[in-house]
């Protein structure tokens, strides 16, 4: 039996007096595309920073393809490719030389790295742009050079904290669609984190959306929207999750919200 692409038990993380991550309990199966949706401040990037052993995980546990991340961190790294929100291509470089520097960085063999480097740059449309500065990029190119930068290494967990961020629709879609294309072919798993809910409609096969440090609710995109009633979104799943009705998870959670959805429907 295939292990989760990521298990996450009782996971808590504090800065100082502020606590980030309160209690996390999270698979996501491996294959799909997973949306971890939330407010700024609710702890999502906190949690992706665990999960790619760049914070120490204190309290609880984390499971790469059934690896603990604590006691093995280079075995998790190996499977992983990741996507920070901060811009990490080099401007000085060109494209081909970021993407070098990364394969260098996650140990792809010499004797394999010039290929897998180019695979890397096809599959996000950027071959023929390869040995240009990065600086000349547009910001959609930058992504995807970024994005080719992650899949270097062939991951079988791909994670992206807010990839198309600031991106116009053109580039956005342009985005996904190498994301698309790449996870067809090699059935990687996906975990993104996205302010914009259609694109967490579109493509994500589940999502769990947290506030202030918890997991309120999870499921896919169409079972969340049905728990709210007829015509609703994602977009008013994420209102409602944000909400006061959720502040305390003991209080009813998604079940308070329905009635609230109830009543309001039967006042007219």
């Amino acid at each position: 039996m295939t292990p989760p692409a990521v298990r996450c038990k009782g996971l808590r993380h504090v800065f100082g007096d502020t606590v980030a991550v309160d209690g996390v309990d999270l698979e996501i199966p491996a294959g799909q595309v997973f949306g971890l949706l939330g407010p700024n401040g609710a702890g999502k990037t906190t949690t992706i920073r665990m999960i790619t052993t760049l914070l120490p995980t204190k309290t609880g546990t984390i499971e790469v393809f059934g690896i603990d991340v604590s006691r093995r961190k280079m075995a998790v790294r190996r499977l992983i490719g990741y996507v920070p929100q901060q811009l990490s291509a080099d401007g000085s470089l060109s494209g081909r030389e970021n993407v070098t520097l990364f394969a260098r960085l996650f140990d792809v063999p010499r004797r394999d790295r010039a290929t897998q480097v180019d695979t890397a740059l096809e599959a996000v449309g950027l071959l023929d742009d390869a040995d240009r500065p990065s600086a000349t990029y547009s910001g959609g190119m930058i992504r995807r050079l970024e994005l080719a930068q992650a899949l270097v290494s062939s991951p079988r967990l791909l994670i992206l904290d807010e990839p198309t961020i600031g991106l116009d629709p053109v580039a956005r879609t342009s985005v996904w669609e190498r994301i698309e294309q790449v996870r067809a072919e090699t059935g990687m798993t996906v975990l993104v984190t996205t302010h914009y809910m259609d694109e967490a409609e579109e493509y994500c096969e589940q999502v769990a959306l947290m506030h202030r440090g918890r997991i309120r609710a999870r499921g896919s995109p169409a079972e969340l929207e049905d728990e709210l009633g007829a015509g609703s979104t994602l977009d008013d799943v994420f209102r409602m999750v944000t909400g006061d009705e959720f502040e305390d998870s003991d209080k009813g959670g998604m079940r308070n919200v329905r009635a609230a959805r109830r009543t309001a429907r039967r006042l007219g």
